[in-house]
């Protein structure tokens, strides 16, 4: 039995002065999936670290620029299943980072963005993503539920574990 193809990615839980997090819109309809709100960020590409990742996909998407900065990595996920086209699952991990808020606007064509079916970008509040938004998903699947851990307990001593 082999061993399942799964995509490693590091995220950014980013958090304004309002304790609102950036989610980017993705948009798998046009083949039948869901629309999606989730962290920016995307693959680790061979010979990059996790942290090397999240600086260069930050940069691309939203404008981000961590310049030396180690943000502390507060959540770990593992899931097989559709998640990423050509593998068996994804690892996901979150590092979390704090700035103003901000306009996103990254080195990434509108073009380029929609190639990825990033589609838009938004501040939620804990709230708000509890309440829901239509027939769309967030990533993780109880993104409410951890967002507020972390807002009430800090960051955590060991990344928190997670499934999809």
């Amino acid at each position: 039995m082999t061993s399942p193809r799964l995509r490693r990615a590091a995220r950014a839980v980013i958090l304004d002065q309002d304790d609102r997090v950036l989610l980017c819109r993705i948009d798998l309809s046009a083949g039948g999936g869901p629309v999606v709100w989730a962290m920016p960020g995307g693959g680790v590409e061979p010979g990059e670290t996790s942290l090397q990742a999240l600086a260069r996909e930050l940069a691309e998407e939203v404008g981000l620029r961590l310049d030396g900065e180690r943000p502390p990595h507060v959540w770990h996920q593992s899931a097989t299943g559709p998640y990423a086209p050509g593998y068996d699952g994804v690892v996901n991990d979150y590092f979390l980072v704090r700035r103003p808020c901000f306009e996103p606007r990254g080195v990434k064509s509108d073009a380029e963005l929609a190639a990825e079916h990033i589609t838009g970008w938004r501040w939620w509040s804990v709230a708000e993503i509890a309440a829901g938004h239509g027939d769309d998903l967030f990533s993780p699947r109880d993104l409410a539920g951890v967002l507020g851990e972390l807002l009430a307990g800090g960051v955590p001593e060991e990344p928190v574990r997670m499934g999809a």
